[in-house]
This record gives structure tokens, sequence and C-alpha cells, in this order.
């Protein structure tokens, strides 16, 4: 309860705008922590009209923004967030403010919401007035105890469309990681799909693709990682 009451007191001299500057660059100096990381994940995806076997990486990172990806044959990983920093995420945010009426909320537990750049996504909108109607926004949810992002939901106004969570153990030592991440995506409208469906699709072969005709997108992805090797000192000769 200290680092919290401290947090408070802290931020309580601070405009909205300025308390989410703050909890953002304590979420970036957490992810810098970690120089480098070697992890195995297991992907498993329920998504209508598409099948795929559980799949299996060993992905490797190092700071600030190194990743290498192997796999045997054809995969899917969703692009969003996964291997970026906070900032760099949140650089796709505008008007970012602290969510203070915020529910069921725990007390290490405070939520960031923000405008997407429409700019940022995979898909161009078609024309200036999907431009105009469309406009999602993003809650981000961060544990102030370990200052990670625990859960991010990106909605249409009051219509959900993806929802990722992230759990978080301690791993290789001290180190705390996410153990698991669940990724829920509930899309009805035929722009919106188009996007989802060019997030999903990183390394799926010619055969296995997503159907285009379809405009519904509606399923889950987990990811479970296992393994960690954390800052052990890779070289940069593996990212080439």
């Amino acid at each position: 309860m200290f680092k919290v009451s401290f947090l408070v007191s802290s931020l309580v001299f601070c405009n909205n705008e300025q308390q989410a500057t703050i909890i953002i660059e304590k979420t970036e100096k957490k992810f810098r922590s970690i120089n480098d990381y070697q992890v195995n994940m297991i992907i498993s995806i329920a998504i209508p009209a598409f099948r795929m076997p559980n799949k299996r990486y060993t992905v490797f990172f190092k700071q600030p923004d190194m990743v290498r990806l192997k796999s045997s044959g054809f995969g899917l990983l969703p692009k969003t967030g996964m291997f970026t920093s906070p900032i760099e995420n949140f650089d796709n945010l505008t008007d970012i403010k602290v969510d203070h009426e915020s529910v069921d909320l725990d007390p290490n537990t405070i939520m960031l919401k923000g405008n997407l750049v429409v700019d940022s996504l995979a898909v161009k909108m078609p024309n200036d007035y999907a431009r105009l109607t469309f406009k999602p926004t993003v809650a981000v949810k961060i544990d102030t105890n370990r200052w990670v992002i625990t859960g991010v939901v990106t909605m249409i106004d009051t219509i959900k469309i993806i929802e990722i969570q992230n759990i978080y153990d301690f791993v290789d030592g001290n180190h705390y990681l996410p153990i698991e991440s669940i990724v829920k995506y509930f899309v009805k409208d035929a722009r919106i799909s188009k996007w989802i469906k060019k997030d999903l699709g990183t390394i799926i072969d010619k055969d296995n693709e997503l159907n285009s005709s379809n405009d519904m997108v509606k399923g889950q992805i987990n990811i479970h990682y296992n393994k960690y090797k954390v800052n052990r000192g890779l070289k940069d000769e593996i990212f080439k």
C-alpha cells in the first residue's frame, strides 16, 4: 500500500495529462529494465473458418527493438504490441488521460484511456467518411506495483472489438514477465474486419489464409510463454 499511497500523493499535484505521462514513463522504465531474453511460445487459435494446430515459436528479443522468431512451417501471430515498448504503443494514441471513473479496478491498478490514431492501423480507411466515423478508443490497465500492462481493450463507441489480457509471474530468477497472453476479437463490421485480418496474418502460407469474403472475425488466441532465459547477453548476430 505504501507504493500506491506514494504514487497517489505524487500525482495529486499534476493535471490529468501529466499524470498519464508519469505513468507511461514508469511503465517504459520497467520494460527497458530487461536487456534481452529468449522464450518459447505456444500459440493456440480458435477463429471461425480457420484451422491451425498449436504453433511453437522460439523468440529472441534484445533492446531497444531487435526481435527474431524461429518456427517451422507456417504460423500466425498478432502484430499488435507484442514486442514493442509501452511508449511506442502509446504513441499510437492521442488525448491520453487517467480514467478516474473506472470501476472494478483493484487498488494497485490504474486505467489510461486514449483515442487510437487511425493512421496507425494496419489497414487504410477506404474514404474520408470512414476516416471521420471510425473512432476507436483504447483503455490500458497498468499494475502500479510492478509497472506492467495487464490489459488492453479497443472499442468503438461502447462496442468492444479487441481485448488483450496479460498474466505475469516471476521467471528465470526474479524477472517479472508475461507467462500467458489472451487475445479476443469481437468484430462484425467489414472495415474493421479487414484491419483485424491484416493484423493477424503475419506468417500464414497461401493455403491457410483467412477467408477474405467473410466479414466476421470472432475468436481467441492464447499465447503461453515458457523456458525464459533473461539477460544472458544475446549476440547481435542472432538477429541478422
